[in-house]
């Protein structure tokens, strides 16, 4: 039985091990921390500690540092989580409230988060597949090509070129560019292709090989918006990390290039109903055993909730870094969510 001094010794034990990358023994913990008790029983505690597998000695040192299983007896118990300051959350809403389009934005979220905790971070782009159309526009850069333009209601930007079998007067871009835009206007984009289909079958037959260049564009459009993927940012500052990890970085690194271990792991939590998430060394798969994951569900107007989260070593300061992933969760929602 650990008794509540030895997870009080535990406690800072992490904490101290955070801020200074050192074994801690316990004449430190004596010296810095009123417990009221001899160095002799704060070894004691130690001792009990390490029993239970939440400590252990890295090398001969006589400190000790935490175990994956210490971390999580440590996050386990902050029953409160001291929120960011409101000049921080303010400061959040200042820089994203610059973004141009929703891609700038998710940009600009993961290198603040990324700053904020000097962690990766990252974000699942939301699959917006009940979201709905905005605006669709045409413009030519040649007489037989022109970039199509699709922007949702939620200020997503998708461009893609579009290649004519022949080439184009003014007056038929004119007519198929309104005939799309009153065909999709405020339509579902899970419901473009089937609106485009029928807009296929209903003009001259002169306009339908331009309208199916249309319709191929806009499917792959909406196609990229029902993938998953991340977006990420601070990857060097896990590499300059590395003497926290107990072998090579490089599982980690192709994990984050790779996406799928992490979306995989994205998927399971929501599949378990976890809003928000710490992940701890082996508790995930081999190439992430050396880390750990502190996620927070975000909501998206017309999508599934989606993941906003940052990734490091276990040795990181879990409390500061669980309220910066939550406070730019609960932004996300609110600008992207239902009632945005």
């Amino acid at each position: 039985m650990v008794s509540q001094r030895a997870l009080d010794v535990l406690r800072v034990i992490v904490e101290d091990y955070v801020d200074s990358r050192e074994p801690v023994g316990s004449r430190a913990i004596v010296e810095r921390h009123d417990f009221g008790v001899s160095a002799a029983t704060i070894r004691n505690d130690m001792a009990i500690l390490e029993e239970a597998n939440l400590i252990h000695a890295p090398h001969t040192s006589a400190g000790r540092v935490p175990t994956d299983l210490g971390y999580r007896r440590f996050v386990d118990s902050l029953s409160d989580i001291r929120p960011l300051t409101v000049q921080q959350v303010g400061a959040i809403q200042r820089f994203l409230d610059e973004s141009l389009d929703l891609d700038d934005f998710f940009a600009r979220t993961v290198k603040m988060l990324s700053d904020l905790t000097n962690q990766v971070a990252m974000v699942q782009f939301p699959t917006l597949g009940n979201e709905r159309v905005a605006h669709v526009e045409i413009v030519p850069v040649s007489p037989s090509k022109a970039y199509l333009i699709l922007i949702t209601a939620g200020g997503s930007i998708d461009r893609r070129m579009v290649d004519f079998d022949a080439e184009l007067d003014e007056s038929t871009l004119a007519d198929v560019r309104a005939r799309v835009a009153t065909t999709l206007a405020s339509v579902s984009l899970s419901e473009v292709d089937g609106a485009m289909s029928s807009l296929g079958e209903s003009v001259p037959p002169t306009l339908r090989p331009i309208i199916d260049g249309v319709r191929t564009a806009l499917k792959s459009q909406v196609d990229s918006h029902r993938k998953d993927r991340l977006i990420v940012a601070g990857t060097p500052k896990l590499v300059r990390a590395d003497v926290d990890f107990a072998g090579s970085v490089a599982p980690v690194l192709d994990a984050i290039e790779e996406q799928v271990t992490l979306l995989r792991l994205f998927g399971e939590m929501r599949a378990h109903g976890d809003d928000s998430g710490v992940r701890i060394g082996r508790e995930m798969s081999d190439d992430l055993s050396d880390t750990a994951v502190i996620s927070h569900a975000y909501s998206a107007m017309g999508g599934d909730s989606s993941r906003v989260a940052i990734l490091g070593p276990t040795r990181m300061n879990y409390p500061l870094n669980m309220a910066a992933v939550e406070a730019v969760a609960r932004y996300l929602s609110q600008v992207l969510g239902d009632d945005a």
